[in-house]
């Protein structure tokens, strides 16, 4: 709903415009905006008018003047009798009339999109209410939510919404204090290349703009508005599948989310079976951080040796002997291809563990 301080600018505007004094009263009588020297209607005229139906009236020096939303009466505008006031007043009411529509439109829009979203809607009610709304149903569309790293930013969403447009078809809006959620409308040749550049600039942009670190992640492309829906859950998940096994990506897609897809996916119980078989009593948590950090980088290069060691400013013999003190903690030799495979992915499934009974 429209509010009062912006009624309250437009009548102001438009009496230092023009000089008509007006007075803008709801359908109960109560006044909310009064400009010039026009004394204030009696409360229940105006009522008596508003329920009334009519268009304008004049009582006794007074013009009352409807102001419509959805041909429902939304406001009472005031103004004298003087016939040039009148045609003021009725300028202004009908800008009033348009203005409060948008705002209306805007509301709609941004409740119908979050709707859409969290599966609120049954399927004849999406395309009943997208044709009222003028929101085009056959549009190509992706989900993109955005996170912030560290914690919650409070001009996170205007940032955003300042890099998109209505007009064409984008909607930006959220669905808790966490996130804000990007549905962004796409040209027939859009693909996934263009869905990742969307990505990075609103990474880059909450870096250079808000002073934020974000996490971005998309789904896949919904070819009608009744997939927005699923291309928001896949972003979502992807989110999560990003920041537990991930954490230092900041554009994350669903369609390329590797074995973390399937480790998430699993039951924590069966996680817990498979790290008892790997590491038994010795789970990773007791094992050094410069050890792990040693061996994420070996993986990084490809299990090569000289390379690692140089990337980690080390002697080759010093990362040896990590890598063979790793080996009697956990029983695994990451030069050995199988056993680097066995520990890359039981440490995701420890990271994947921590993740779920955080969330418990």
């Amino acid at each position: 709903m429209i509010t009062d301080r912006v009624i309250e600018g437009c009548i102001e505007d438009v009496y230092s415009i023009s000089g008509t004094a007006l007075v803008v009263a709801d359908v109960t009588g109560r006044m909310i905006a009064h400009t010039g020297s026009i004394s204030l209607p009696d409360r229940d005229k105006v009522c008596d008018f508003a329920l009334s139906g009519r268009e304008i009236l004049e009582v006794n020096d007074q013009t009352f003047i409807r102001v419509t939303d959805d041909s429902e009466t939304a406001f009472v505008l005031i103004t004298d009798c003087r016939e040039e006031n009148i045609v003021r007043a009725r300028l202004a009411a009908s800008a009033l009339k348009n203005l409060t529509a948008a705002y209306t439109d805007k509301i709609d829009r941004n409740s119908f999109f979050q709707n859409l979203l969290l599966d609120n809607m049954l399927l004849v009610d999406i395309y009943n209410r997208a044709r009222k709304l003028h929101i085009e149903a056959t549009q190509r569309r992706c989900v993109f939510v955005v996170e912030p790293v560290a914690s919650k930013e409070n001009n996170l969403i205007e940032m955003v919404r300042e890099l998109f447009y209505t007009e064409a078809g984008d909607q930006v809006t959220a669905v808790d204090e966490n996130h804000v959620v990007v549905i962004k409308a796409l040209d027939k040749d859009d693909d996934n290349d263009d869905l990742e550049e969307t990505a990075k600039m609103l990474v880059d942009m909450a870096g250079s703009e808000a002073m934020s670190d974000v996490r971005v992640a998309y789904g896949t492309i919904a070819e009608d508005i009744k997939g927005v829906s699923k291309s928001y859950k896949e972003a979502k998940m992807a989110l999560d599948v990003g920041k537990i096994f991930y954490p230092l990506k900041r554009t994350i897609e669903y369609s390329n989310l590797g074995v973390g897809r399937l480790i998430f996916q699993l039951p924590v119980n069966l996680c817990q079976l498979f790290v008892r078989e790997i590491f038994g009593d010795n789970i990773p948590e007791e094992i050094d951080d410069e050890i792990l950090a040693t061996v994420n980088k070996f993986f990084e290069n490809n299990l090569n040796v000289s390379e690692t060691s140089r990337q980690l400013y080390i002697h080759r013999n010093t990362l040896i002997y990590r890598i063979e003190k790793l080996q009697k903690a956990t029983g695994l030799d990451v030069r050995v291809f199988d056993d680097a495979l066995t520990l890359k992915i039981a440490l995701m499934v420890v990271n994947y563990m921590k993740y779920a009974n955080e969330a418990d």
